[in-house]
């Protein structure tokens, strides 16, 4: 794969959109200077580029394989990711007091997003212990921390999460792995766990499993959950590595995409491991992780979608078929009109997406780190509501755009052997990941809706009208029209989320008939507000990011913002016809 990180695009989202550099004058990111912000882009974009993006479609067709020793990763991938860890990605946002460097994590986020657009099933491995790293930060003791952070930051080791088991899927609640006191503040974890991506590899030394079991005397369901540290390899006092543990992988998942990236049946048989915060709170604690997962999640859809929109791109331009005018002889592709509406499709939900996902760690930040209580609650209410949003919208953008990459290829597209092709099953699995899409839905409307009487998703309308008033204030007409689009949409968005909050109270079934609809909507209105931000933003810039921006915002504007009006239907009535022919449709009443 030809990949070049779009580090103009990328930089632009972060400080123009995302508002990255208002960390220069936050306590806590004293490493973080805006001058740095291209320079560390342009590094990570080499390793996406010289290193892993070679290693995708190869890595696609060799797969990783299990063997009598565990699982072997496929052909470079050990080399790629000692690149990574040398290079000290995995500690970009973490703590310097655990050896990391301290810097936003919506400056990692969008290092991750480079990294799943050159290789999706390599990026899953870091993705992993990012989210160990947030969960032993916020839940584990102080021997915990020392003993497992500083590998886990540089990168020396990773991480992985241990929830879903045959009988169980989305149901944490009945799971039935076990854990027994064993006597010495240790713990015998019992039971088999299911789709572990990363779950056994040979790339790093340890592998550090975050694993949720039962004590013996747990409540049923997912109040009698608990949250476990179950290492590889057991560490030893001074940091070396003991005794191999009673863990282990029994088979590979064979699946549609990702085929570099091994997700595991992992066994484990009386493992040693160690409780993570209170018993039967590991639930809780598990959501410090799965919070962090589908962001990095969210970045998986963009990243995928940036590769689909410039392989697309790059076809176009190659594809001559047709005539075209001003073109002599066959055209390239890229001169149809259709085509190019295509390739602007992509690249506006792409970006729109990346926003919306760096926004959301700028968030999550500030409402660690800001100032005053009252911005860290309103940074805090804005993280937790663009989050479902962020996993859920990004990722079915994530698909669409690979799909329509595909519809570009034409008939090559739907041949395997096409990074179109590869691009599109690896996509797939994103809006399942983390929690279903469907299930964003659900957390969206069911808690982050009525959080704090409903402030969160107030304050965000409020803010789209002061970006649609920036762009009115530019009296360029172009950017007016814009403006009246997200006017429009915006008004949408605050009648369905009305709707919705009176409808989760009175009729819960008929308001979740709604919830994919409606993040549907929020996502697309949140998104164009982001677009409009930037394109006035690109105002006081070059001239080729002005027309850029410019022309992704108008066209979100007329394509996406446009519908919103319609779209309010889908949500509030959608539902009615489905529930009233339960019977019919479902043979239930």
């Amino acid at each position: 794969m030809s990949y070049q990180a779009p580090v103009s695009d990328i930089a632009f989202a972060l400080s123009d959109m995302a508002e990255l550099d208002q960390f220069e004058t936050v306590a806590g990111f004293e490493a973080y200077d805006a001058e740095l912000l291209e320079p560390i882009l342009e590094e990570a974009g080499k390793l996406a580029r010289d290193v892993l993006a070679p290693l995708n479609q190869t890595g696609d067709k060799a797969g990783a394989t299990l063997g009598e020793n565990g699982v072997v990763a496929a052909p470079g991938f050990a080399e790629a990711y000692a690149a990574f860890q040398e290079g000290g990605w995995m500690g970009l946002a973490a703590p310097e007091e655990w050896g990391g460097q301290g810097l936003p994590k919506a400056l990692a986020l969008a290092v991750m997003e480079m990294f799943h657009s050159a290789n999706m099933a390599f990026g899953l491995a870091p993705m992993l212990s990012f989210g160990a790293i947030e969960a032993l930060l916020a839940h584990g003791t102080d021997e915990q921390k020392s003993t497992y952070l500083p590998k886990l930051v540089s990168g020396e080791w990773t991480g992985t999460m241990n929830l879903t088991e045959p009988q169980a899927g989305s149901d944490v609640g009945a799971l039935k792995s076990k854990a027994v006191p064993n006597g010495d503040g240790s713990y015998a974890v019992t039971g088999q766990k299911i789709y572990i991506t990363w779950g056994d590899h040979d790339i790093a030394e340890n592998i550090i499993h975050l694993v949720l079991a039962r004590l013996p005397d747990a409540p049923e369901g997912s109040k009698g959950v608990s949250l476990f540290v179950v290492p590889k390899y057991e560490v030893e006092a001074d940091g070396t590595l003991g005794a191999r543990n009673h863990v282990r992988c029994i088979g590979l998942e064979k699946k549609v995409g990702i085929h570099a990236s091994p997700t595991c049946v992992m066994e484990y048989d009386g493992a040693r491991g160690w409780l993570i915060g209170a018993p039967n709170k590991g639930l809780a604690c598990m959501f410090t992780m799965m919070n962090s997962a589908r962001v990095n999640v969210g970045m998986e859809g963009v990243g995928v979608g940036e590769a689909a929109w410039q392989t697309a791109f790059a076809y176009a331009q190659e594809r001559k078929q047709g005539k075209a005018s001003g073109v002599a002889g066959a055209a390239p592709i890229l001169h149809h009109a259709d085509i190019r509406r295509t390739l602007t499709t992509m690249r506006s939900k792409v970006m729109a997406a990346r926003a919306i996902c760096y926004a959301c760690g700028v968030a999550a930040d500030l409402a660690e780190s800001a100032e005053t209580e009252e911005t860290r609650q309103d940074a805090r209410l804005r993280e937790e509501l663009l989050t479902p949003i962020a996993k859920a919208w990004s990722t079915d953008m994530g698909v669409e755009v690979a799909s329509l990459g595909v519809q570009v290829h034409g008939g090559m597209g739907f041949m395997d052997e096409t990074l179109a092709a590869q691009l599109y099953r690896d996509a797939r699995i994103a809006p399942i990941y983390e929690g279903t899409n469907g299930i964003q839905a659900i957390d969206l409307v069911g808690r982050k809706l009525s959080m704090a009487g409903g402030k969160a998703m107030q304050d965000m309308l409020a803010e789209i009208e002061v970006t649609a008033r920036s762009a009115r204030e530019t009296n360029d007409p172009i950017m007016v029209q814009i403006a009246e689009r997200l006017v429009e949409a915006n008004a949408a968005l605050r009648e369905a989320t009305t709707w919705m909050q009176d409808a989760m109270k009175s009729n819960r079934e008929t308001a979740l008939a709604g919830a994919t609809a409606y993040l549907a909507l929020a996502g697309d209105v949140i998104g164009g507000h982001f677009l409009t931000k930037g394109a006035v933003a690109a105002r006081a810039k070059d001239a080729q990011t002005r027309g850029r921006m410019t022309a992704m915002a108008g066209f979100f504007a007329e394509t996406s913002l446009s519908s919103a009006r319609g779209a309010v239907a889908s949500i509030t009535r959608g539902g009615e016809a489905m529930l009233a022919e339960s019977e019919a449709l479902f043979g239930i009443s």
